[in-house]
């Protein structure tokens, strides 16, 4: 049956009462040296995906406004957490582990109490279900909380001494400096927190640019962050990346670049710096996870594994399958039922019980993604599913495309939306080249009921990528898992324990074992007068 959209969008007065902002949110202060400044300047217009119907036809939802602060702004920014680092003499990063920890804590507490209004502007902002919505931000406490954890078990490891070879010394983590810390629109508060929260108990002072997509989310817990921590460690900087980012870069004062974004931005950035060698960089990128359905596949477990693993919030995750390798022999049974079941999804507003599919949160995608559709249709391509591709304004139907080549955009961009290209086999091997040419490697998918058949995939795919997911889709979790990518996917390693490990560095007090020094270091010990060199147990 054909798809009308015409009643996709509401007017004004039929959205539930319970979902709508209570009033659009014009954001004036920003956080910076632990004050909260005021902005008269040019502002930024924040459009929902979310379309109301009027009068004039379709208008994207105007939810509020933002700063576009300029270089002065970021300048002075940078100069506040360079100041509050001060060459790691701070009171941050002088400060113990166990009062780190109790400033954090203090901080999970306050922004937990901002929950409903954070959830909301996710929702709007980016067109995530009101549901999944909630789930990244409970997801993001308990992130916060197991990182907590996790440096607790750290330190208790590092609260003795080692001896050997006649030297004494206490090994721990310090950290590395100031922080740059830009976060991705899909997952705006928990993986920009993923990098931020464990750069920030490590001691590090941090400089933070909310995405473009998800900015006025981050406004109601700016209050958190000045109450919480000294002025200068936490400091956001808003406008366009473009025109306050380079200065930063160029300054050389950044020692640490976490970015969730694209290659292209990171290699831009990281050119930027002048001394390259004193940066580290802790990058998500791109990604074109791949599944891999062989002959012996069970088929109805794929279907349900590969549309989850597709369309999950419109397809637009790092970790979504992103092309679809079927043996030949199960490619009609698999578009059968793979459509079928992209058939039943419900699409609508994300305020909707049961709603899977929403509007898309970046104003070119739904241009872009019919670039690829015509793109592959013009290259021998056909849309397999009743309706896909229909599109519009911010929504786009999601579109199974097959058979998919190597000439096609699809087989090697990764389209960040509701299209799904499936390619067909007839020998292992092309998966195999296909991941070993990929410019990405962030994960694939195996489906396959044989042992041998999966052993032999293993082996070769483990050096491709850096996960491989057996009849199940690609993922990030569980946050313990260590979480980073190949070539062009990742630089750094993420989880609860890497992501400390990341934005610190191993240092040690070392003296050699003899009557004078252990009378030294009782006495520091002793006395408490080092954070540093302690023997605290932390429980």
């Amino acid at each position: 049956m054909p798809l009308d959209l015409t009643q996709l969008f509401p007017k004004e007065e039929e959205i539930p009462a319970a979902y709508a902002l209570a009033e659009e949110v014009h954001q004036r202060l920003y956080l910076s040296d632990g004050k909260m400044l005021p902005w008269n300047g040019n502002v930024h217009t924040v459009l929902s995906p979310i379309c109301v119907a009027t009068p004039d036809g379709l208008k994207r939802k105007v939810i509020g406004t933002y700063p576009l602060c300029e270089a002065k702004e970021a300048a002075a920014a940078l100069d506040a957490a360079v100041a509050a680092y001060d060459h790691g003499r701070g009171e941050w990063p002088t400060m113990s582990v166990a009062q780190r920890i109790e400033r954090v804590e203090k901080f999970t507490h306050e922004i937990i109490e901002k929950k409903q209004e954070v959830v909301k502007l996710i929702m709007w902002e980016i067109g995530k279900t009101i549901g999944d919505s909630t789930k990244e931000f409970d997801r993001t406490i308990e992130y916060i909380q197991a990182t907590i954890d996790a440096l607790k078990d750290l330190d208790r490891q590092s609260s003795g001494f080692t001896m050997e070879q006649g030297i004494v010394a206490q090994i721990r983590r310090s950290p590395l400096g100031v922080v740059l810390c830009m976060g991705p629109f899909n997952y705006p508060l928990n993986e920009t927190f993923t990098t931020l929260i464990p750069a920030l108990i490590m001691g590090n002072t941090i400089l933070f640019k909310p995405p473009k997509h998800g900015t006025l989310l981050f406004y109601p817990l700016l209050e958190a962050f000045k109450n919480c921590f000294p002025k200068g460690v936490v400091n956001t900087i808003y406008g366009r990346g473009n025109q306050i980012i380079p200065a930063l870069m160029e300054s050389g004062k950044i020692n640490v670049l976490t970015l969730i974004g694209s290659s292209k931005v990171a290699n831009e950035l990281k050119k930027m710096h002048p001394k390259v060698n004193r940066l580290r960089a802790i990058l998500g990128l791109d990604a074109k996870n791949a599944a891999i359905i062989t002959a012996k596949a069970d088929l109805k477990l794929a279907v349900q594994e590969c549309v989850l693993g597709s369309l999950s919030f419109n397809g637009q995750r790092c970790t979504a399958l992103k092309i679809i390798f079927v043996h030949r022999s199960l490619a009609d049974e698999f578009l059968s039922q793979f459509t079928a079941a992209v058939n039943q999804l419900k699409f609508g507003m994300p305020w909707e019980d049961g709603v899977s599919l929403t509007p898309l949160p970046e104003p070119h995608k739904p241009a872009y993604l019919q670039e690829c559709l015509a793109d592959a249709k013009a290259k021998g391509a056909t849309i397999r599913n009743e309706n896909g591709g229909e599109s519009l304004e911010s929504f786009v139907y999601p579109a199974v495309v097959y058979p998919v080549n190597a000439e096609m955009k699809l087989y090697t961009e990764e389209q960040f939306g509701p299209v799904v290209p499936v390619v067909p086999f007839d020998d292992l091997e092309e998966t195999i080249t296909y991941l070993i040419e990929s410019t990405h490697g962030q994960q694939v998918s195996i489906f396959s009921n044989d042992d041998e058949e999966i052993a032999a995939l293993i082996d070769p795919l483990v050096n491709q990528v850096s996960r491989v997911n057996i009849n199940c889709q690609c993922q990030r979790g569980p946050d313990v898992f260590p979480f980073t990518g190949r070539k062009d996917s990742a630089e750094g390693t993420l989880s609860v324990v890497d992501a400390l490990r990341s934005f610190s560095i191993r240092s040690l007090v070392a003296t050699k074992l003899n009557e004078n020094n252990k009378h030294l270091l009782n006495e520091i010990i002793d006395s408490n007068s080092s954070n540093f060199l302690s023997t605290k147990y932390l429980f």
